[in-house]
């Protein structure tokens, strides 16, 4: 999933991207209001980390402009501000939670994934597929009853197949919610990752649940046999 950080602290801010990150999600950081409404206008995240007190745009109207355009896209404000009418006025903004600083990374990552499984309607922490576990609490992965040790991206790619099964995804796609924006979206990152992701899969399950649409994108192959 890609997430956007907005937070002009700037220490802050480098350790949530970084931590967010270790957690296999793409993620781009901003430190600035009108820079980051630049961004969701030409972004699809699935979700917006929104500090309030912001140069450019501060917070709320940051948040009333997404909501403006995108009433999809979670949101959840981290704030200094912890007063019940600042809380009440965010959530009325269109906020989908609201944390209060000083916090523990441990409650960032609970919420982020909780507002990610309500994105994608995705009410179990465990996602299955022939033979396929994965745990979206723990970021861990079985297949045939065994560990199966992935990279960051790797797992990224599984996550969002796993969510979208039933679906064709096309490399933009994939580019737009796994990818964060350091990546050049004509290189060959995606066709490495899906290689060797699709190999340990293999290796595990002794057949190939990872299918290629010529010209459109990847799918998960229903009639895979385990």
């Amino acid at each position: 999933m890609r997430i956007l950080v907005v937070e002009d602290e700037q220490d802050l801010l480098e350790s949530l991207v970084e931590g967010l990150r270790l957690n296999s999600y793409a993620v781009d950081g901003c430190d600035d209001g009108c820079r980051a409404h630049e961004l969701v206008s030409v972004v699809e995240y699935d979700l917006v980390v929104l500090d309030l007190n912001l140069p450019g745009m501060d917070g709320f109207q940051l948040l009333r402009e997404i909501r403006a355009v995108n009433a999809e896209v979670k949101v959840l404000i981290l704030s200094a501000r912890d007063g019940l009418e600042d809380k009440v006025r965010g959530l009325d903004a269109g906020a989908n939670d609201y944390l209060t600083k000083p916090f523990h990374f441990a409650e960032l990552e609970a919420r982020v994934r909780g507002l990610l499984r309500r994105r994608f309607t995705q009410q179990d922490r465990l996602l299955t597929f022939r033979g396929v576990m994965l745990d979206t609490a723990a970021h861990a992965v079985e297949a045939a009853g065994q560990p199966l040790s992935l990279t960051r991206k790797e797992y990224a790619l599984l996550e969002y197949l796993l969510l979208h099964r039933g679906k064709v995804v096309s490399a933009e796609e994939f580019m737009e919610h796994v990818w964060d924006g350091g990546v050049d979206s004509l290189s060959n990152a995606l066709r490495v990752h899906m290689a060797s992701l699709r190999k340990k899969l293999r290796a595990a399950l002794g057949c190939d649940l990872i299918r290629t649409k010529v010209g459109v994108g990847y799918y998960l192959d229903e009639g895979a046999e385990v």
